[in-house]
């Protein structure tokens, strides 16, 4: 088999993904975008978090071109992004209990805020005590992961409780149990993970949709436009200064 094939393959598969999901989860993705609007319109904050490969979905909508101004990283050390040494020190802090409470407690989240929750498995400690204790905070709470995990594998939280038990809203990427798309001859494991084409594209979606949700109320959306065209920068200048107090990726 060709590696042309393979690769056809895992375009088709990751389409066929994104068609499920636009067709089967067009109500819960309006219903986050309006969420995140209702936020955006009463004056609240909005934040992201995904840990390990996760984080890739919720840094991609982060001081992002075209994208909300007001979208922060609810960053926690050592599981955003694999620079972490070793990288399995990331997985191990996943499932540590606790650790989402002291980074909720040390962040700038307030009641009245909405906060996304990007988990494909939903199982771990983390994701889970971050959207239980984010919802305890009075947040908002959205959460973008695989139904899949919650049906075939078992929580690794105390509670036995998954990420989509403790959200608002639940949007299903619909990747099966072990994010793989693809098999071979020759290939004794599945490859071609889809969870982070499809993570983001969930994620983005909500946010265009919250953009045309304010725009509708006659609101302005607060966007960002690419540093590399003229006049960019100057525009976001302008746009950081002007809602400041609601943003919280520089110092």
């Amino acid at each position: 088999m060709s590696e042309n094939k393979l690769a056809g393959q895992f375009f088709d598969a990751a389409i066929a993904l994104l068609r499920r999901v636009r067709d089967e989860e067009d109500e819960r993705i309006a219903a986050a975008g309006a969420a995140l609007a209702d936020t955006v319109a009463d004056g609240g904050r909005l934040f992201v978090f995904g840990a390990g490969h996760s984080s890739l979905a919720a840094q991609d909508v982060v001081y992002r071109a075209g994208g909300l101004a007001l979208m922060n990283l609810l960053a926690v050390p050592g599981v955003v992004g694999i620079d972490v040494m070793p990288a399995t020190l990331g997985s191990a802090l996943e499932r540590v209990d606790g650790l989402a409470g002291a980074v909720l407690d040390t962040s700038p989240a307030q009641p009245g805020d909405a906060l996304i929750v990007i988990s494909l498995s939903g199982r771990n400690s983390l994701p889970v005590e971050m959207a239980m204790n984010a919802r305890a905070l009075g947040l908002k709470v959205i959460g973008i992961t695989s139904l899949a995990y919650a049906e075939h594998t078992r929580s690794r939280h105390v509670s036995g409780t998954f990420l989509k038990d403790h959200c608002d809203i639940v949007i299903d990427t619909k990747i099966g149990t072990g994010d793989a798309e693809l098999s071979a001859d020759g290939i004794a494991a599945p490859f071609g993970p889809a969870s982070t084409v499809v993570g983001s594209a969930v994620v983005q979606a909500v946010v265009a949709t919250a953009a045309g949700e304010l725009a509708a109320r006659g609101i302005d959306p607060p966007m960002l436009r690419s540093g590399n065209v003229d006049g960019g920068h100057e525009w976001n200048g302008r746009v950081l200064s002007e809602y400041g107090d609601r943003i919280f990726f520089r110092h």
